[in-house]
This record gives structure tokens, C-alpha cells and sequence, in this order.
């Protein structure tokens, strides 16, 4: 019988990190530049992008449409809209920034002692992730609304400990797959220290798909922000918040429907540009291109 000798393939598909070409594509560009612009005008450049100071009355242009003059339109006070805008970036990326932390540390101390610890410590942690993956984020707005009053800093926590079961749920898995791996293994062998086998081993490679998590959470934190304002339960007026400015616009939404809509959509598309960023590190962290 005669052995042949299997062909070399000269052209095999694309692995997946060749998946698409070296440059990212036209959507996370985007991306990229929308969140790059929110940065610079949360931080830097308020005062000289906006045309209009956002808590000036002008009771001259009460809910004036979209003009040359105010290009989103005006409110039931008369202030510009896309000035009140462009003031409540920098609180609404706080908001979601500071809620994204909150939960990221939640996150990683209740995911390492779910899947570290043992006994009751284990058993603990476990319960209060359920738990509280279970318990729905505007019940416990209205919950710490009614004790602490509205705000920021209550809109903060409230987001950010509602989010952290489903990012400690994450933390836990990944330390699970992790904690049994043969790097791991050799240095429990060699009598490394436990700390040092958290802080070098387990941690770093447990914790890389919180990367991404975090990327699309801003996102998700700012729409929760934003429904949770919508609500009432938000940060109180005149604060130009974006959730802020959905709920004093909903009562005129059949005669002044830009109240509702520049808002809603400036909404949409930084939560869009944070998922599409979010997406794009995941890609890359897996190795494919995009």
C-alpha cells in the first residue's frame, strides 16, 4: 500500500487573527472620535463650545424650535438646549464613570472571594451576588432615593451596585477557570506565597475581561443614569443632566419634541460609541483583527 503524502495548503482561510485587516474599522473610528470629543468637552471646553450660558432664563424664546439662533431649541424657561447639553456631558460621563468604578470594585473583591474562599465566606459571597443580580436597579434607586434624597452621588451608587452582581458574576467565572491552571499550579509547587500567586497569577489573567465589561458598562451606566432621571430619581433641576433634561421635557413632548429627542439621541450615540469601543478591545484581546 502506498502512503500519500497529505498536500500543503498553500491557501488556508483566515484564522481569526486574520480575521478582517490591520485597521480598525470606519465604525470603532467613530467610535473612538465620539468618545474622544465627549472627553474634551467634559473637561476642557464647557464654556467655549456652548453658545449660551444653560441656566440663562430668556422668557423672549420660551420652547423656541431649532433655529440658526438655538440649534436645538430652547426650553419651557427659554435656556438653550444645546448649551445645557454640552454642561451635562461632563456630569453624565461622571455619573457613569463613577458608577462603572463602584461596581468594578464590587465587582473584583465579591468575584475573587466567590472564587478564592471556601466555607461560609464562599458561600456568602455566592448568595449576595444572586441575590442582588436579582434585584432590579430602580428598585434600588427609589430605594436609596427615599433614604439619601436625589443626586449624583445617590445616582452613583445606586448604578453602580446595581451593575456589580453581573460584573462579579464575570470576576468569579474567570477566577475559577483560572485559580486550577498549571502556571498557577507550579507556583503553589514551588511554595509561592498566596498573595503572590493573587496579585502575579490569578488577578492579572482573571481580570482581563474587565476591560471590555467596563468599556461597554460606561454606556450602560449613562442609560441607566439617564432612566433613572427620567424617573424623578435622578439628579434635581436645574441641572442640566442629560436624564435630567428627558424628564423636564416629557410633559411637551407633543409641542416641543426636541426636548426629548436631541437629548435622547446624543444619549444613544455615546452609549453606542462606548459599546462599539467595548466590542473592539473584546476583538482584540481574542486576537482578531478588527
Amino acid at each position: 500500500m502506498t502512503l500519500i503524502a497529505p498536500r500543503t495548503r498553500t491557501g488556508t482561510a483566515a484564522g481569526p487573527s486574520d480575521k478582517v485587516g490591520r485597521w480598525p474599522l470606519p465604525s470603532t473610528v467613530t467610535a473612538a472620535v465620539v468618545v474622544l470629543v465627549l472627553l474634551v468637552v467634559a473637561t476642557v471646553a464647557p464654556a467655549l463650545l456652548a453658545p449660551y450660558d444653560p441656566y440663562a432664563i430668556n422668557l423672549d424664546a420660551v420652547l423656541s424650535p431649532p433655529s440658526w439662533a438655538h440649534p436645538f431649541g430652547t426650553d419651557l424657561s427659554g435656556r438653550d438646549l444645546l448649551s445645557r447639553i454640552i454642561y451635562g456631558t461632563r456630569q453624565s460621563l461622571a455619573i457613569g464613570l463613577g458608577a462603572v468604578a463602584i461596581a468594578s470594585v464590587l465587582a473584583v473583591l465579591l468575584g475573587i472571594a466567590a472564587g478564592l474562599s471556601s466555607g461560609v465566606a464562599r458561600a456568602l459571597a455566592n448568595r449576595w451576588i444572586e441575590v442582588m443580580f436579582a434585584f432590579p436597579t430602580v428598585l434600588l434607586g427609589l430605594l436609596l432615593v427615599s433614604v439619601f434624597g436625589p443626586g449624583p452621588t445617590t445616582l452613583v451608587f445606586a448604578i453602580g451596585i446595581g451593575i456589580a452582581p453581573g460584573y462579579a458574576r464575570i470576576v468569579r467565572g474567570q477566577v475559577l477557570a483560572v485559580r486550577n491552571a498549571p502556571y498557577v499550579e507550579a507556583a503553589t509547587a514551588i511554595l509561592h506565597p498566596r498573595s503572590r500567586i493573587l496579585f502575579q497569577h490569578i488577578a492579572p489573567n482573571a481580570l482581563r475581561p474587565m476591560i471590555v465589561t467596563v468599556t461597554l458598562g460606561i454606556g450602560q451606566a449613562i442609560i441607566w443614569a439617564s432612566g433613572l432621571a427620567y424617573l424623578g430619581l435622578g439628579v434635581p433641576p436645574p441641572a442640566p443632566e442629560w436624564g435630567a433634561l428627558l424628564d423636564a421635557g416629557r410633559t411637551y413632548i407633543t409641542v416641543a419634541w426636541w426636548l426629548e429627542i436631541f437629548p435622547g439621541l446624543v444619549i444613544v450615540v455615546v452609549a453606542l460609541a462606548f459599546t462599539t469601543l467595548g466590542r473592539y478591545l473584546g476583538n482584540r484581546l481574542e486576537g482578531i483583527k478588527r
